[in-house]
């Protein structure tokens, strides 16, 4: 990528914003399978088809896309009046289905934008970003490979992480986008894939602070481990970063339950120029899991977790089973260093 090193405080404040607005939020959200109905050859996707073993039809489809819009409408509208300027999003499939969630009735009248490239994930499933496109303009974007083994020489083909270099609204921000591999074999014995995306990760942050030593950077994703896990606090998190959502993971709240254990692996991460109190134009406010009610299982022995759209293979038509997650930011354009 070929990035223009600039003064983000006053690039910031010559920007013209549509519309102008006191504060921002930036959201991420894993979708849960958000995949088409067609089976693609090259991908082991034949189970979310009409035909397949998850019944995945049409009809699904848009009910699970409506459920989606609605969620996404409301993620940070409490604090900021209406729907988040940029989020990631992970567990999908093609462009072409985020393209159909963004032009929904409930979303289409923010004009949002779509990012995604496919990766080498052996079921199709990729990261991507919506932006609104009032709020953000994408100046470069890449998808970026990760090598991790399953065992010495053995290759795991995983999800790239996405790189989106733009403006939001006027500040020049870089946004890196991850779903991280699973601990489907067990927490411990999956960890090392977990540390390899990490450290991508802090070579990708290197780069760009080559070209500008002061670039605002958020790291977001499903990162499959916790903010206090090995990979997230010794390999990614370091000095030039703050994680705030170390205070949001309790043993009543997260932004996903497995076997009645909250896990918090959804999380929003920022370079610390974001926390600076004074003379800051776009200043870090708050991080919060967006877990209202109506997301939740309503009652039996799983009340309270996110309503999901499968248990098993059992088709419940719910959201996800995640939580999204967001951070809050205050804009103040007037104030430079």
């Amino acid at each position: 990528m070929n990035d223009t090193v600039t003064n983000d405080e006053s690039a910031f404040a010559k920007a013209k914003k549509s519309p102008p607005q006191h504060k921002a939020c930036v959201a991420f959200y894993n979708l849960e399978n958000l995949f088409d109905t067609h089976d693609d050859p090259e991908k082991l996707d034949e189970d979310f088809t009409p035909r397949g073993e998850y019944n995945w039809t049409d009809k699904r489809l848009k009910n699970k896309l409506r459920k989606l819009s609605t969620v996404i409408s409301k993620i940070g509208a409490t604090e900021t009046g209406e729907a988040p300027s940029l989020l990631g999003v992970a567990e999908v499939e093609t462009t072409e289905v985020l393209e159909q969630l963004v032009a929904t009735k409930t979303l289409q009248e923010y004009n949002y934008g779509v990012v995604h490239y496919e990766s080498p994930d052996e079921r199709g499933i990729d990261v991507g970003l919506l932006y609104r496109k009032a709020h953000f303009e994408v100046l470069e974007s890449e998808a970026i490979n990760v090598y991790v083994e399953t065992e010495p020489g053995v290759q795991d083909y995983t999800r790239d992480i996405l790189h989106v270099h733009g403006k939001l609204l006027g500040m020049p921000v870089h946004v890196l986008v991850n779903h991280w591999p699973s601990r489907r074999q067990g927490a411990e014995e999956t960890a090392h894939k977990r540390i390899a995306v990490a450290q991508r990760c802090r070579e990708i942050i290197a780069q760009i602070k080559d070209k500008n030593p002061d670039a605002r950077i958020i790291i977001m994703g499903d990162f499959n481990d916790d903010p206090h896990s090995e990979a997230v606090k010794n390999h990614l998190v370091q000095s030039d970063f703050y994680n705030p959502m170390v205070f949001l993971l309790t043993r009543y709240e997260g932004s996903l339950n497995h076997r009645f254990e909250w896990y918090l692996f959804d999380q929003l991460i920022l370079s610390t120029n974001f926390m600076q109190l004074h003379h800051n134009p776009f200043r870090y406010d708050a991080s919060k899991i967006y877990n209202d009610v109506s997301l939740t299982e309503f009652k039996g022995k799983f009340k309270g977790n996110p309503f999901r759209t499968y248990a098993g293979k059992r088709y419940l038509g719910g959201y996800s089973d995640h939580f999204p997650v967001y951070t809050i930011f205050d804009i103040n354009p007037m104030k430079t260093n």
